[in-house]
Order: structure tokens, then C-alpha cells, then sequence
């Protein structure tokens, strides 16, 4: 039998030709709005003193603040990807956020976690940036709800990554408790891997017996820790496990570990 292929019917053809100019179009007008031709992503931006650093700041700044304002036309998605990408930018620029820190990086989330909240892989940046480089946790958090309010397992197989991540920041930087309780709870529900589960169960039920539990605190920035390879956070999270108690060993291959004297509370 010879099968024939299905033609794609006029009226979708055209509605097929006409969406791709609009939606080359709306990529120019958001680069436009965002991207202005002094400051593309594609140029080399080279920050020569504060006062510089500080008016592009503040261009920045005002950029966001009009996209934040400005419709997606349904381009939801291809925005908080090009939004992402210049927080990448604005982010890895060292001397720049030397000079004026890293405050837009709540701008930023926020126009990325409500765009697409489903995009579970860029909650561990809303984490370290906001957490630890902003010291916002409580914003962390809240952009980190509309990750879990809109994801389940069966959209995203590491869904269960947000609600870890939020339950981390809960208990190590919110001090809420109750909060941390819930989030590991809803990670031991939403994760497929047996040891994660034991991991996650363990820790509801210590921070439900024993809210305080240093281990418990040592163990969640020992996550943190090896979850990144950014230096200022493992920098951050060296400094918090070593505060709590915990030790620094070489082991037989050369490479430095963390552990937990048995002594310890």
C-alpha cells in the first residue's frame, strides 16, 4: 500500500507563514526594548569606572521596568529566555557588580519566574542569586512559589528540585520552619530517586522533632554546597558548615571533604 503524505490544509499554511514574521518581529521589538544597540548581548561591555557602572545600572534598571510594563503577545517563553540570557550577562560581569551589586537580579526573576514559571532548572539561580549574592531570601522564596504552585512531576521530572530548593532556603536563611517542613515533604512526594525520598522524609521529621538540629543545618549546606559550582556560594557554604561544627578532612584520594564530629548535638 502506498501511503500518501497530508497535505497541511491553506488556511493553516497561512496562518503557518504569517506567524513566523510576527514572531520574528516581537523578538526584534523585545531585543529593541531590552537589548538597546549600545548594550546587545553580542557586544563586549567593558565598565571603565563606578560612574559608568552606575548609569549603566540604572539603564538597566529602567529597561526592566518597561519590560516589566510591556506585553508578551504570547511570547511568553521566547521572552524569559532572552530576559535570562542578559541576567546571565549581567551577572557574570565581576567588575561591574563589584561596583553596584547584584539588586536587579530580583528584577530579573521576577519577570522570569512569572513569564514561565515552569521552568524548573532556573530556580537554583533564583536561589544562589537572590539568597546568597542579593542576601533576599524571602524574595527567593516567594518566586520559588510560583515554580511549585505551577509544576508537578508529570510537566518536569526534576520539579521536585524547586520545592527542595525552597525548603533549603527556608530553613537556612528564612528560619521558617514550618515552611522547610512542608517543602521537604512535597519534594519527598514529587521525587522518583529511593534515596532522595528517605533523605527528604528525614529531614521533615528532624525539623518536626528537633527544630534547631545542627546536623540537619549541616546537611542542607553540604547540599548546597556540592549542588554548585559557583564559588561565592561553596565559598558562603564552607563557611556556614564549619560554623556549625563541621570539619574539614582530606581524604585517601587527595580531594577535601566535609565532615560531622560524632560528638556534635
Amino acid at each position: 500500500m502506498i501511503k500518501t503524505q497530508a497535505k497541511t490544509p491553506n488556511f493553516l499554511a497561512s496562518l503557518f507563514n504569517i506567524a513566523i514574521p510576527i514572531a520574528a518581529l516581537t523578538g526584534v521589538i523585545t531585543l529593541q526594548i531590552f537589548w538597546p544597540s549600545e548594550s546587545s548581548p553580542f557586544k563586549e561591555e567593558i565598565v571603565l569606572d563606578s560612574t559608568e557602572a552606575l548609569v549603566t545600572q540604572q539603564k538597566k534598571a529602567a529597561q526592566l521596568k518597561l519590560l516589566k510594563a510591556s506585553p508578551t503577545f504570547g511570547f511568553d517563553n521566547l521572552i524569559a529566555d532572552l530576559v535570562f540570557l542578559q541576567f546571565l550577562q549581567y551577572f557574570g560581569d565581576d567588575i561591574a557588580r563589584n561596583q553596584t551589586g547584584y539588586s536587579l537580579s530580583e528584577d530579573y526573576f521576577d519577570i522570569i519566574t512569572r513569564l514561565e514559571p515552569r521552568w524548573a532548572d532556573v530556580y537554583l539561580f533564583v536561589s544562589n542569586s537572590l539568597s546568597i549574592y542579593e542576601g533576599k531570601p524571602k524574595v527567593a522564596v516567594e518566586y520559588m512559589t510560583r515554580g511549585t504552585d505551577a509544576l508537578s512531576p508529570e510537566i518536569h521530572a526534576k520539579a521536585w528540585q524547586v520545592w527542595r530548593w525552597k525548603g533549603i532556603d527556608q530553613l537556612l536563611l528564612v528560619g521558617d520552619i514550618p515552611g522547610a517542613i512542608h517543602s521537604h515533604e512535597m519534594a519527598a512526594k514529587w521525587v522518583d530517586l529511593t534515596s532522595y525520598q528517605d533523605l527528604f522524609k528525614k529531614t521533615a521529621e528532624f525539623l518536626k522533632q528537633n527544630p534547631e538540629n545542627k546536623l540537619i543545618k549541616f546537611n542542607g549546606w553540604l547540599w548546597v554546597y556540592y549542588q554548585t559550582q559557583d564559588q561565592k556560594v561553596r565559598e558562603r557554604a564552607k563557611q556556614e558548615i564549619l560554623e556549625l561544627g563541621g570539619k574539614v578532612e582530606m581524604s585517601q584520594e587527595g580531594k577535601m571533604r566535609f565532615v560531622w564530629p560524632e560528638d556534635s548535638d
